[in-house]
Parts: structure tokens; sequence; C-alpha cells
């Protein structure tokens, strides 16, 4: 053999088992990039969207912009995102007049939320479903799932009012202090309400306000100070707002972190019950102990 030859053949040698590393560098590429792909698959397919129906009250503005927020943090820290969808019933003023006119009104808006095919519902008003008279929250849920039923689209259902005790329970409560936004005969029915499903309350904060949009207007870092004047020795739990139209999410991690025991509202309450209701997991960056993941 030539001495040209032989440097022919050791070039050639050399070429070969560059392209040889280089394949096997390729592959290992390749495969890292089918690995990662199955996780982005994996997500995308748990990144499942659903539809969350709201009953509002036509005049309350908290309840779109509460629950919504509470959703919307949870997409921080978890796959599943949401769109919000809501039929009015007309109330303006808090009164039981005006209160159970606007419940009979609840059934054309589970028929409207029910063509749009939501998830769930919830009935965004604690108050008009409790006065209504004892244990109501039950009634009302079965009629309203009786209309999306008759409808063709069956959908679970959640009222503020059922949530609450509901929330309640979820948290172990026994004894309770809750601050409200209406008036003083309200807030007693409310009071009644909430000791008939099982709790007792220690003390109760009547606002006294009686225009829904006012109440709307409320600044939710009052309740740093209005919760001041209740003696929450022996209570379980403080509801810093058992009414959906007055604001109080901003508020309720940092008074509990003030006072040590779960504070929870009645948006919180139904927010976490929407979450139960459609299979997924109860959990948010913000909204108290019933929202931390624990339940």
């Amino acid at each position: 053999m030539l001495c040209g030859e032989n440097r022919s053949s050791e070039k050639h040698g050399k070429r070969n088992t560059f392209l040889e590393e280089r394949t096997k560098n390729q592959e290992k590429e390749f495969q890292f990039v089918i690995h990662n792909l199955k996780f982005v698959i994996i997500e995308i397919k748990q990144m499942k969207k659903y539809r969350i129906g709201q009953i509002v009250p036509s005049s309350n503005i908290t309840m779109e912009t509460e629950i919504p927020a509470i959703f919307r943090a949870r997409e921080t820290i978890l796959p599943e995102r949401f769109t919000f969808h809501s039929s009015r019933m007309r109330m303006k003023k808090v009164t039981k007049e005006e209160l159970e006119a606007m419940d009979s009104m609840s059934l054309k808006c589970a028929l409207e939320l029910s063509d749009a095919h939501v998830d769930v519902m919830g009935y965004a008003c604690l108050v008009a479903i409790m006065s209504m008279g004892r244990g109501y929250h039950c009634v009302s849920e079965v009629n309203l799932h009786q209309e999306t039923i008759a409808n063709g689209f069956p959908t679970p259902i959640v009222t503020s009012a059922g949530a609450l005790i509901n929330g309640l329970n979820v948290l172990g409560a026994k004894t309770i202090s809750v601050i409200t936004p209406y008036m003083r005969p309200l807030t007693d029915m409310v009071v009644d309400y909430i000791e008939h499903q099982g709790f007792k309350v220690k003390e109760s904060i009547a606002l006294e306000i009686p225009d829904n949009l006012e109440v709307a207007a409320q600044n939710p870092m009052k309740l740093l100070d209005i919760y001041k004047q209740l003696n929450l020795t022996g209570v379980d739990v403080l509801v810093a707002s058992a009414c959906v139209q007055m604001p109080s999410l901003e508020a309720i991690d940092k008074i509990e972190q003030e006072i040590g025991i779960p504070v929870t509202s009645a948006a919180v309450c139904t927010t976490y019950e929407m979450m139960k209701k459609i299979g997924i997991k109860a959990q948010s960056t913000i909204g108290g102990s019933l929202l931390n993941g624990k339940y």
C-alpha cells in the first residue's frame, strides 16, 4: 500500500468516526425534544377550560370581580382555565320584599346559563336565599338543577347560602362571628339561618347599608378595623363578609394573619364549592384557609 493510500484511509476513518458521533448526538437531542414534547402535550391536555356561570342580582358588581379574581389567582399555580358568564335578576334595594321578588327570577337565569352550557352555576345572593326561610338553599338548588335538566344540559348548582354553610363545616367551625352590610333585621335573619344549620353565632356586626351599590362601594380594607369590634375568644371562624356584594377578598388573608383563625366570606365559600362541583382541586393563592389546598 502506498503512503498516500494509508493517509487517505486514516482520513476516511476519522471522518466516519466524526459522523457516527454527530449522529449519536443528534439522536440524543431528538430524544430530549421528544421527551419534553410529551410533557408539553400532557400540560396542554390538562389545561381544560371551564365555563363558570353566575346568577347575579342586577345591582351586584362584586361577585363578578371577586370570584374571577380567585379563579385567576388559581391559574398561576394550576393548569385549568376559566371563562365567566352571568345572567341577572332585578334588585336595587336590599329589602325582604325586593329579595323575594328577585328570587322568583332565578329560574329564568338558570335557563339562560344552561343555554351556554356552563359547567357550574352559582346563585350569587346569600340573603335572597336566606330570606325565603330556613334551609331554603336546598330547595333552591333542586329547583335550579331541575331547570337545567329540563333544558337538556344538567348542571351542578351552588348557592352562596349553601356554600357558606358547607364552607363552615369544611373548616370544622362550631362557633363563628359574622360581619354583614345588612340592616339589623336582615342580619338577625341571617344569624338565625346559620344557627339553624347547627352553628353558634357568638356575635354579628350589621353595617346597615340598604342600597346595594353602596354595599359594593365599601372599602374592603376597612374590615381590618371593623372586625376589632368583635370579641373573638372561643370563635373558630370569622366570616368577614356574609354578603357576596360586600368586598372583602383583599382583607381576608391579612385578617387571618392577625387573628390566627380561619377567615372566610360568602364569595370565598362559593368559589370553593364551585371548584368542588366541577371536580378540580379547591385551591388558590388568595382567599384564606379554605382555599389553601388542604380541603
